[in-house]
């Protein structure tokens, strides 16, 4: 492809990705009231996940599926460091904290893996860096409802919630020295999710997941869609977006998550929209606006070998 397409779309996958991660809240809600605990949730998630693209794998290009026993620790980052360790952070500070403090400290990732690029890939920090990562933080601040939260803070909590957003941050970092060692991002994505389920299933109650297809087959299509709307598509667009801007700028657009969660809350569960959430909204947008504007100073494209 194109490398001045590639520019283009870039901003456009993580988008994508980002609201589509929005979406978690809709097959959640409906886990939790089955009785599904969080690691059975995320087993769910990473086993579906992880067949989806190993069919895709194997009738696309089964040459994908190889990986170099040397690149495994890529994949142990993006899978174990980053998937299983992001969600139990973030679930755990859920239940030591209110929903809108964890919500917010997860969303310090971008600001790590600003810190974490600059000093590992020696990305720049600029300007209108900082002015959308400030932004697109206190507009989470606002669409996550902190703002006159009463919820108690602990330090539990708040360790635990920067946990989980050290550990959505991981997946960029671990991608990009994956993407620099010429791998595709279904590959990147398919061993994600392997290393996930490696992670998750010891600790899940399968047998759980099991009798819930057996009572109900069209359980099976609920699994298969959440798989592929909230994990397979996500992390692909996403994972494509990195081959052509940095990291940095991906994370900051796919902050866009908590607003498109916000607004589907609203649209499909009636859920109020205030004045606080319209300013973060607001916010956020605006902040992957400014941070995709061309202003004259060096392109964000990242050379990278040919990823897809």
């Amino acid at each position: 492809m194109n490398t001045d397409i590639k520019k283009k779309l870039a901003p456009l996958c993580v988008l994508t990705a980002g609201i589509l991660w929005g979406t978690m809240g809709i097959y959640v809600r409906k886990l939790n009231a089955l009785g599904f605990t969080t690691i059975e949730i995320v087993a769910v998630r990473s086993i579906v996940t992880a067949i989806l693209l190993l069919v895709v794998l194997f009738f696309y290009n089964r040459k994908m599926l190889a990986i170099r026993w040397k690149d495994i620790w890529c994949f142990i980052g993006t899978g174990i460091f980053s998937i299983v360790f992001f969600n139990y952070c973030y679930f755990k500070a859920i239940t030591m904290t209110s929903l809108s403090v964890a919500a917010v400290l997860l969303y310090t990732a971008p600001a790590i893996v600003m810190v974490l690029s600059a000093i590992l890939f020696h990305e720049k920090i600029t300007a209108v860096k900082m002015i959308s990562l400030i932004a697109t933080f206190v507009g989470c601040v606002f669409v996550t409802g902190l703002v006159g939260d009463t919820g108690s803070l602990s330090t539990g909590g708040v360790l635990m919630g920067l946990g989980a957003g050290l550990g959505y941050a991981l997946y960029s970092i671990f991608s990009r020295y994956a993407l620099e060692r010429g791998y595709h991002t279904l590959t990147i994505s398919f061993y994600t999710f392997v290393f996930a389920c490696l992670g998750t299933l010891p600790l899940a109650d399968i047998s759980m997941i099991y009798d819930a297809c057996k009572e109900n087959l069209g359980m099976i299509g609920f699994y298969l869609v959440f798989g592929l709307v909230s994990t397979v598509i996500p992390y692909i667009t996403y994972t494509l977006g990195l081959t052509a801007m940095e990291n940095s700028k991906a994370s900051i657009i796919a902050s866009v998550e908590p607003v498109a969660a916000t607004v589907l809350g609203i649209l499909l569960f009636h859920e109020k929209m205030t004045g606080n959430n319209l300013i973060g909204i607001v916010l956020v947008l605006g902040a992957i606006v400014v941070c995709n504007v061309d202003w004259g100073k060096n392109n964000y494209l990242i050379k990278n070998k040919e990823n897809y």
